[in-house]
């Protein structure tokens, strides 16, 4: 797939709500170890808000579909994670405003702005043992992918590829930021659950945007 349009992006949303209803108790399991052991539970929360949203306010652009889903997880996902997925879908959507159709540069350039909104909010850097760490090498295999000529959907699924070696690349880090960073030492050994779930977030548009 060479470009993404409104409806591609619908089928990425209840693709990755789909993914995350499934690996909730997985991202709940992984939250116990080292947060509130809620993320599973509140990432499925927000994105089944997200999609009844998406339902009953028909989108009519990316950008307005964008920012549905950036209300919704703000609106219903505790803790953290509904503030920095929200400003990530939020900053998102203005990057890409009045598009039509993305290409893989534009689905890059709304990547980045989406993790530089996160960073801004969370104070965090790569190594800090958070989503960070799998959206930072998703974005750098993404940029590569269109400096090569990549369409968008062999783009996103390096991008995919470089979130999930982020994410495994976590569980030997001590944590830096948020609640897991107050066990210090003992947060290492244990698999980061936003990354985990920035990581299911990619899969999922690979998923959808593969053909």
């Amino acid at each position: 797939m060479n470009s993404v349009g409104l409806e591609e992006v619908l089928a990425w949303l209840r693709e990755a709500a789909a993914r995350i209803e499934e690996q909730k108790e997985y991202l709940t399991q992984l939250d116990s170890a080292i947060g509130d052991a809620d993320h599973g539970i509140n990432m499925n929360r927000g994105f089944k808000a997200a999609l009844e949203r998406l339902e009953a306010n028909p989108p009519e652009d990316i950008a307005a579909a964008l920012k549905s889903v950036a209300m919704a997880l703000i609106g219903k996902v505790g803790g953290a994670s509904g503030p920095l997925y929200g400003t990530m879908f939020m900053e998102m959507a203005k990057a890409i405003d009045g598009k039509e159709r993305l290409e893989a540069a534009d689905v890059a350039a709304a990547f980045r702005a989406g993790i530089d909104g996160i960073k801004a909010r969370g104070k965090a850097e790569e190594g800090d043992k958070t989503m960070i760490d799998a959206l930072e090498p998703a974005y750098a295999a993404l940029q590569e992918a269109v400096a090569s000529g990549a369409g968008v959907g062999e783009a996103i699924a390096a991008a995919a590829d470089a979130a999930a070696r982020g994410m495994e690349a976590t569980i030997p880090l001590v944590a830096r930021k948020g609640r897991a960073s107050y066990l210090g030492e003992r947060s290492a050994g244990h698999q980061d659950p936003g990354a985990t779930s920035s990581h299911l977030l990619l899969a999922a548009a690979a998923e959808a945007w593969g053909s």
